[in-house]
């Protein structure tokens, strides 16, 4: 099912590097690199990146009486723009160009589709 939430995520704009679903930990469930594009970041580096989305997501988890359930988070980068969105016990860990216009679509794009 993940797998396949990830293919259709893909399938929303050329703009979307990556997209992967990661548990609370940090581990990667699945994920799918857009034909074409060359990965960022290297394996060992990839793995700690999720480590620190999930501690994130965990430690904002906390906050969420106070402010109310994490809707998402963007992570804006020089070389990539990183979109997150918590679902239950995992994230959906999404990866575009930093020049992507209409973030705000595709990120709904994005919802509809976890």
């Amino acid at each position: 099912m993940y797998r396949k939430n990830c293919q259709k995520i893909i399938a929303i704009s050329k703009s979307i590097r990556y997209a992967g679903v990661i548990n609370e930990y940090g581990r990667t469930l699945t994920g799918i690199i857009q034909p074409g594009i060359k990965p960022i970041l290297k394996p060992e580096d990839a793995k700690n990146e999720f480590f620190i989305v999930s501690n994130l997501i965990t430690l904002r988890h906390v906050q969420s009486k106070a402010f109310g359930s994490l809707d998402h988070i963007v992570l804006q980068h020089k070389k990539a723009t990183i979109v997150c969105v918590p679902d239950g016990n995992i994230v959906y860990y999404v990866s575009l160009n930093p020049s992507t216009t209409s973030l705000d679509g595709i990120i709904k794009k994005i919802k509809s589709v976890v």
